[in-house]
């Protein structure tokens, strides 16, 4: 099992590859749900999941903290196809903000996978340079070099 799971991908997304990564893939589940199964709340949703999750594995140590600000994001655009609505824009966006309101369930629950994904990412790496600066406080102060001439 664990050499399953280390063969998986280990992309490095910066903050915005993380949120164009969610927008694109939760767009693409959008207009596949859309099709497939007439705009099923309950696909869009559960699928939404396993974004949240991969976008916040996949987004850099240095932006977790864009993981869980992108994935409502994504929610919102990929949302659009199953939202529906008629009577040109007004129509649109009522209907968009109709769906975010009703769904809001699975919005909450892929921004919480999200969120507690980066956290844990956080303490680790906090964890990893704690270590690391015990480490070298233990091996002792490191070499004096010479001044450099201007």
């Amino acid at each position: 099992m664990l050499r399953a799971v280390r063969r998986l991908p280990h992309p490095r997304l910066t903050g915005l590859g993380g949120g164009l990564f969610a927008s694109a893939a939760m767009l693409l589940v959008g207009f596949i749900d859309w099709l497939l199964f007439d705009g099923s709340p309950f696909v869009y949703g559960l699928l939404f999941l396993p974004v949240s999750a991969a976008t916040a594995l996949w987004v850099r140590s240095a932006d977790l903290v864009t993981a869980p600000i992108s994935v409502p994001i994504a929610f919102a655009v990929g949302v659009m196809p199953i939202a529906g609505g008629e009577g040109g824009f007004g129509g649109h966006a009522m209907a968009l903000v109709t769906a975010l309101a009703v769904h809001a369930g699975w919005l909450y629950g892929g921004t919480l996978v999200a969120g507690l994904i980066t956290c844990v990412r956080k303490v680790r790496l906090m964890g990893r340079r704690q270590r690391a600066a015990t480490a070298a406080a233990a091996r002792g102060p490191a070499p004096a070099t010479a001044p450099r001439r201007p």
